[in-house]
């Protein structure tokens, strides 16, 4: 008999839903709003219906199948208790126990566990992706904000309050940029997708360059996609935006690297598709800024998830985690 797991990615707008074989493979996938209502038992109701939608549908195409649980990746999730705490993108206030909700739909599953989207993807490219058979590396997500997972001795790092491994929020130029959470000069207020069309508006100003094509944009209405756009094109703005996110970036992983000697950091993210444009000025920063001790020891890799699945592949091994226990 065929085993999968369902896996769940919580977003802001939009939570996506897939069934995953022990591959990776996606066998079938849908998604839901992600509601402004704020009534979690309501969401989960509309939740619970929609994975029982997908599982009837990927026993259509498969009657052998047996399924052995449910990943749930979402912002603030606290993988000891199966909450999600005070997310700032979510209609749920306060602390919602997701888990305890869906083991009340689903009684006769024998994993269902939750924690948050980068300890997801990273779990997901230990069991599927780049990661496989390494026992310590780490994950960088980058895109609304710059998430981190830690794996050390082969086991996600959680800390004592489940909330361990938020790199994005080391403190890369003190008194510098608000960033999301209210601090500021953390890393995500200067890698993340925002972080860098803030780089670009500042290096707009600086250089007065009007002839940039970055120019014609309003803040709100620039993506890093121009940005990219803009620097195959030879953009002089939008290359020092790449070189500037790589050396900020870099800066926050070589402090990464001092704390935990990993085997490799891997990258995950829309930034990610700029190829080289992101990842040489970020190598090159990682090296500067590391001790002789780890100097050309630490692998600097991209992820090896799919994608347009990640999401929901990385929340599915965490059922498969959840059952090696």
């Amino acid at each position: 008999m065929k085993k999968v797991s369902v896996g769940v990615d919580i977003g802001g707008t939009n939570t996506a839903i897939g069934v995953v074989d022990e591959q990776g493979h996606v066998l079938t996938k849908d998604n839901i709003s992600t509601p402004s209502h704020g009534d979690i038992n309501q969401y989960i109701e509309d939740l619970s219906a929609a994975i029982n939608k997908l599982i009837t549908n990927a026993k259509l195409m498969n009657e052998e199948l047996e399924i052995i649980g449910i990943g749930v990746g979402a912002p603030n999730g606290n993988y000891y208790s199966g909450t999600i705490e005070f997310a700032p993108n979510l209609s749920f206030k306060g602390v919602v126990h997701v888990v305890k909700l869906l083991k009340e739909h689903f009684p006769e599953l024998e994993a269902i566990a939750l924690t948050n989207d980068a300890n997801a993807a990273a779990i997901g490219e230990m069991i599927y992706g780049g990661a496989k058979g390494m026992k310590n590396f780490v994950m960088y997500t980058l895109g609304t904000g710059v998430g981190s997972g830690v794996v050390v001795n082969g086991d996600l790092v959680y800390g004592h309050d489940g909330f361990a491994g938020e790199c994005g929020h080391t403190t890369l130029v003190p008194g510098g940029r608000l960033c999301g959470c209210g601090a500021k000069g953390h890393l995500e207020a200067y890698c993340s997708a925002p972080g860098m069309k803030r780089t670009a508006f500042e290096l707009l100003a600086k250089y007065n360059a009007v002839d940039s094509p970055l120019a014609n944009h309003t803040f709100n209405d620039l993506t890093s996609k121009m940005i990219y756009d803009a620097a195959v094109a030879g953009d002089k703005v939008a290359l020092e935006v790449f070189e500037l996110t790589g050396h900020y970036l870099g800066q926050g992983i070589a402090d990464t690297i001092h704390h935990l000697s990993p085997e490799a950091i891997f990258l995950f993210g829309g930034p990610l598709a700029a190829g080289d444009l992101i990842i040489k000025p970020t190598k090159a920063s990682i090296e500067e800024h590391l001790l002789p001790i780890f100097k050309n020891k630490i692998k600097l890799l991209p992820s090896k998830l799919d994608a347009g699945d990640a999401a929901i592949v990385g929340a599915s091994a965490l059922a498969w985690k959840e059952l090696e226990k």
